[in-house]
């Protein structure tokens, strides 16, 4: 949960450079990229701060994407939920079939590629997100680093826009 939500554009372009910090590293993981995102302010459209976040994340090297990676816990780790893949995949406590089946695909994962999955849905199952980690253990590393660079950049997107809100702002009734 972000503490940083629905702040808007205009508030979000004059707080404090350590305020921005603090909210934008809520949503990227990523103190370097946190400062220069900050750094770029004045933002005139939410559209411009996405392009930015996005070019920066791609920018980065992949020992800074690992660390980012590195604040996603293992899929399947905590009890009914998969938040570290697909931040909505929920579970009943009584499943530990599946549970048991992410951790696996999730240990398998990390094995070959040196760092954990992560995977953004938008209201897909576990058994999707089962898939996809399947399906992505056939890449080879570089690609399985490009496709986890849009991952991130899409998770990115979802929480600068919750912590943004609308582009137009919120109503004051």
């Amino acid at each position: 949960m972000l503490l940083h939500q629905g702040i808007g554009l205009e508030a979000f372009n004059t707080l404090p450079e350590r305020r921005a910090v603090h909210a934008l590293y809520e949503c990227c993981n990523s103190l370097s990229l946190a400062r220069a995102l900050a750094r770029g302010r004045a933002y005139g459209s939410h559209a411009a701060l996405f392009r930015r976040a996005d070019a920066l994340l791609f920018s980065l090297p992949d020992e800074a994407i690992d660390v980012i990676l590195e604040a996603y816990p293992q899929v399947g780790a905590r009890p009914r939920s998969v938040k570290s893949a697909a931040e909505q995949c929920s579970v009943s406590s009584d499943d530990e079939a599946v549970m048991t089946a992410l951790r696996e695909g999730s240990v398998r994962y990390r094995e070959r590629f040196g760092f954990e999955f992560v995977m953004f849905v938008g209201g897909v199952g576990c058994a999707e997100v089962s898939a996809a980690m399947a399906e992505r253990m056939h890449n080879e590393l570089e690609t399985e680093r490009k496709v986890v660079r849009n991952e991130l950049a899409k998770i990115n997107r979802t929480r600068l826009e919750r912590m943004l809100g609308p582009e137009g702002g919120f109503s004051n009734w």
